[in-house]
């Protein structure tokens, strides 16, 4: 159950808080309709972490608008992925926006302080890999939890992973990110003991067809324990591990 509707429940309890209040604020609009796009209000009552806003294809007055919205309604920490740094600087000129070029990624709102149940490490095989790697951080950042990054230790020079060995055993969840023929999920995989959650990426020459090879490398590991999102999907893999490292028992 999500924490919002608990404070809510709590309030009910204790007196803070009439019924009547807490079944107008429960049953309020679950979305708000602005024409070209009906932004999502209850996602984070439902799932636990609000929407989030994909950048891409969206014009800056598009995604001004939907972050006008969503503060209205009282979401004042809000991610926008896929953002190009040119919608960014416009953005900046109505909204209060920290933007990060090289995960092409911008939220408002500060910091969240971390309270997952442990620590994140995101580890790339190469340099080239690092945009999509840090979409996957700094999106776990935004959602409450610690990161630890290791960047470029892919299996071309296997001893640049193992001089991280405490990180990697120490890790509540792992995320990695890796191009070419996509091993460095399998090695990591059979090292942890946590859950690994492999990035395919679309660095490589020819013959890895943007990703595919990674993909399908990644799908067939032989290690335990890994899961695999979609080609170049750091978001995706952030939100994942962050879900991972706020289980609590039910």
């Amino acid at each position: 159950m999500n924490d919002d509707i608990k404070n809510i429940l709590r309030s009910v309890k204790d007196g803070s808080l009439s019924v009547d209040d807490a079944y107008l604020m429960l049953k309020k609009d679950p979305f708000a309709d602005i024409g070209f796009a009906k932004v999502d209000l209850h996602r984070k009552l439902r799932r636990g972490m609000a929407e989030v806003v994909y950048g891409a294809g969206k014009t800056s007055q598009q995604i001004t608008e939907i972050i006008s919205t969503m503060q209205a309604n009282g979401q004042t920490n809000i991610l926008v992925t896929r953002l190009s740094s040119e919608s960014a600087e416009e953005i900046k000129k109505h909204v209060d926006l920290r933007y990060f070029d090289t995960a092409r990624l911008g939220f408002t709102g500060n910091m969240p302080v971390s309270d997952g149940n442990g620590t994140i490490v995101v580890a790339t095989g190469g340099t080239s890999d690092m945009p999509v790697a840090e979409e996957a951080a700094l999106t776990a950042e935004f959602f409450g939890n610690s990161v630890t990054r290791l960047y470029d230790v892919g299996v071309a020079g296997l001893h640049r992973l193992l001089s991280h060995i405490d990180d990697i055993m120490s890790a509540q969840v792992i995320i990695a990110v890796a191009g070419m023929e996509g091993a460095l999920a399998s090695v990591i995989g059979g090292l942890a003991d946590c859950p690994v959650i492999a990035v395919p990426t679309s660095v490589g020459y020819g013959a890895s067809f943007g990703g595919v090879t990674a993909l399908l490398s990644m799908l067939n590991s032989c290690s335990g324990g890994v899961s695999v999102v979609n080609i170049d999907n750091g978001f995706g893999a952030g939100f994942l591990a962050s879900m991972i490292n706020h289980l609590e028992k039910k």
